[in-house]
């Protein structure tokens, strides 16, 4: 089961494509069973989070928490729009593809997936290359920016 909440208190993004994603990336990486919520927030929702669970102060782009230990992968990912729509700007991409980058990198971490070191990240951010360019093109949805 794949959640998507729209919890910015201002932007809102259809959930099908997100969803969609997510069931793909599950599918190319053999996870069959998974309770995942993706939850789209701004800066002053991941700020606490941040500084609470991470004991970092200031905003983050994406935070993962992996929930369960069983069979099931269980987790939430926590977006942030507002950074979101910033790293678009620097990055000069589509707001949506940035959200989308963010959605799965928060998902390949609840899988494993680590980029504390530099050949981690390298092949973390690889693999995102990869599933967003191999899917999600065809799944984005043309109403978002």
């Amino acid at each position: 089961m794949i959640s998507i909440y729209n919890a910015h208190p201002r932007i809102r993004l259809p959930r099908e494509p997100f969803r969609r994603l997510v069931r793909l990336l599950l599918r190319q990486e053999k996870t069959s069973k998974a309770k995942l919520s993706i939850v789209f927030v701004g800066h002053g929702q991941i700020k606490p989070l941040n500084a609470r669970f991470l004991h970092r102060n200031g905003t983050t782009d994406v935070i993962a928490f992996p929930l369960g230990e069983g069979r099931t992968l269980e987790g939430e990912v926590y977006v942030n729009l507002d950074q979101a729509r910033e790293q678009a700007l620097t990055y000069r991409t589509r707001f949506s593809e940035e959200v989308a980058r963010l959605v799965v990198h928060g998902v390949l971490h609840l899988l494993g997936y680590d980029d504390q070191q530099i050949n981690e990240a390298a092949r973390m951010h690889a693999r995102e290359d990869e599933l967003l360019g191999r899917y999600w093109r065809g799944l984005r949805h043309h109403s978002m920016s």
